[in-house]
């Protein structure tokens, strides 16, 4: 039985986004880790762009090293124009991590409580 505890996180870069406040997404995020720490989770982010940077930066990540579980963050998948990007997520953590869980946040600071559902 594998201890893994590897947790990455992937979600837009706020300072990438137009109209999104980048310095209250950075306070949520800084919140988020602090559990994470408290926790004693070990965890990455991966901030991506959105654009065709994001794909291979994703891939980099999730070959980096083996993770229990991918937590994606909610400003991927609650835009409308990001939901091909979304899928392709999905698909790329089931080809290079299929052995991850997929969590969900409903913000950055909740990223924790998404891990431990699946954490064992």
């Amino acid at each position: 039985m594998s201890n893994n505890r590897n947790v990455l996180q992937i979600g837009f870069d706020p300072h990438a986004v137009p109209g999104v406040d980048a310095r209250l997404v950075d306070t949520a995020i800084a919140i988020g880790q602090k559990r994470f720490e408290d926790l004693g989770i070990p965890n990455e982010m991966c901030l991506v762009k959105p654009d065709a940077t994001a794909e291979p930066e994703i891939v980099a990540r999730l070959t980096a090293r083996e993770y229990a579980c991918i937590v994606i963050g909610g400003g991927l998948r609650k835009a409308d124009e990001s939901v091909e990007l979304l899928e392709r997520v999905i698909h790329l953590i089931r080809q290079h991590a299929p052995g991850a869980a997929i969590a969900f946040n409903t913000n950055p600071t909740t990223s924790a409580d998404a891990a431990l559902r699946w954490l064992r």
